[in-house]
């Protein structure tokens, strides 16, 4: 970082633009050199290719302290992308199927993303066919989470499927689950109008109860 940047007679242009605090000056070479002296600091080029180059009057030691620290705080902003493998045999069941399925969701969840596999082992590749078709539903499954960076491709013995996690707020449902949500919906309003519908059923004939068994006591 050292070598990075140059400093006082490093600087050969005529004139820079010096950045501070109180704003900016463009200002010759030479007097940009006097100011950092009197000011018992140096004059640091941040930006060569701008016309004129853009400098700072800061003393380099705790420039470069700065800009290290700016740049750790960076890295550690960086969300690490993993990239997770999940398994399949070209049989597996439903149980280990929804199992996968599950920690599939977790790691796109999680920023990660997911390469998916199947293993043939000896004769199996013969199902070569029935392993795509469950990497596509399993892409398919996780179309509200992923999407698709490669589709199925057979290299060697494994069949591979890449998942990327899609960007927090521009999930997709899928097609079916927008169906179950609006038969959930329509079912809860069906139980609700029927509800409904007793209570006011038994509330008439409360009050025509009443109203007999008044009008009883009014002939006795």
């Amino acid at each position: 970082m050292k070598t990075q940047y140059r400093v006082n007679e490093q600087i050969h242009v005529k004139e820079v633009r010096i950045v501070g605090d109180g704003g900016a000056e463009v200002v010759p070479t030479r007097q940009a050199l006097e100011m950092a002296r009197q000011q018992g600091v140096d004059l640091v080029e941040i930006s060569p290719n701008a016309q004129p180059p853009v400098c700072r009057l800061i003393d380099y030691s705790k420039f470069l302290y700065q800009q290290k620290k700016h740049a750790k705080e960076m890295k550690a902003k960086q969300v690490k992308v993993e990239v997770k493998e999940i398994r399949f045999g070209p049989q597996t069941d439903d149980h280990d199927y929804n199992f996968k399925l599950k920690h599939a969701k977790e790691f796109l969840e999680e920023g990660n993303k997911v390469r998916a596999y199947v293993f043939f082992r000896g004769r199996s590749i013969l199902f070569k066919e029935q392993g795509e078709v469950l990497l596509l539903r399993f892409a398919n499954d996780l179309e509200e989470f992923a999407k698709v960076e490669q589709l199925p491709r057979l290299e060697g013995k494994k069949m591979f499927l890449f998942l990327a996690p899609k960007k927090a707020g521009v999930a997709k449902k899928s097609q079916q689950k927008r169906d179950n949500e609006r038969r959930e919906a329509e079912a809860k309003e069906a139980a609700k109008q029927e509800a409904k519908a007793t209570n006011n059923g038994l509330l008439a004939n409360a009050i025509g109860g009443e109203e007999l068994l008044k009008q009883l006591q009014e002939e006795d």
